[in-house]
């Protein structure tokens, strides 16, 4: 009888083994498909940071020539400011001089006052800016509305 017992016993025990070694084989099956995973994984996160540092230094770019139009932008603006003075100078020169009313018709006179009204008026107004570029996104062109937060690379 206790030899059967030990035999039954050991029918049983021989299933708790393959049931074991089973489970050890899908755990293995598992761990190399999680391992397949996160090689995948490190591979496209190498992907991406080399993406990343390429946009960075096309930002960088983009910045930098944002910067240098602006400051070819504020020049010429200041530079034609300048010479509209000089052209309103003139012009009053040309207005207040006796002598000038002897060397300038009544035509030229009135299309000087004209030219005048229409432009310099206008053209010396401050805070003046070119109507050709539209400065609204300038806030969202700016480099100093820009930040790169570098703590995040800590993490």
């Amino acid at each position: 009888e206790r030899a059967l017992q030990l035999l039954e016993l050991g029918g049983s025990v021989e299933q708790d083994y393959i049931q074991i070694a089973q489970c050890f084989e899908a755990t293995r099956r598992r761990c190399c498909r999680l391992e397949q995973d996160g090689r995948r994984a490190r591979e496209q996160l190498a992907r991406v940071e080399a993406e990343r540092a390429a946009l960075e230094v096309k930002l960088k770019h983009a910045r930098n020539q944002v910067e240098v139009e602006m400051k070819k932008r504020h020049r010429a603006e200041a530079e034609l400011e300048k010479q509209e003075r000089k052209l309103q100078l003139v012009f009053e020169c040309l207005m207040r001089e006796p002598w000038s009313s002897r060397l300038l018709s009544g035509e030229q006179c009135s299309v000087l006052s004209a030219l005048a009204g229409r432009h310099l008026g206008v053209a010396l107004a401050p805070s003046r800016r070119s109507s050709a570029v539209d400065e609204s996104c300038q806030s969202l062109l700016s480099h100093s509305d820009i930040s790169y937060d570098r703590t995040e690379d800590d993490v």
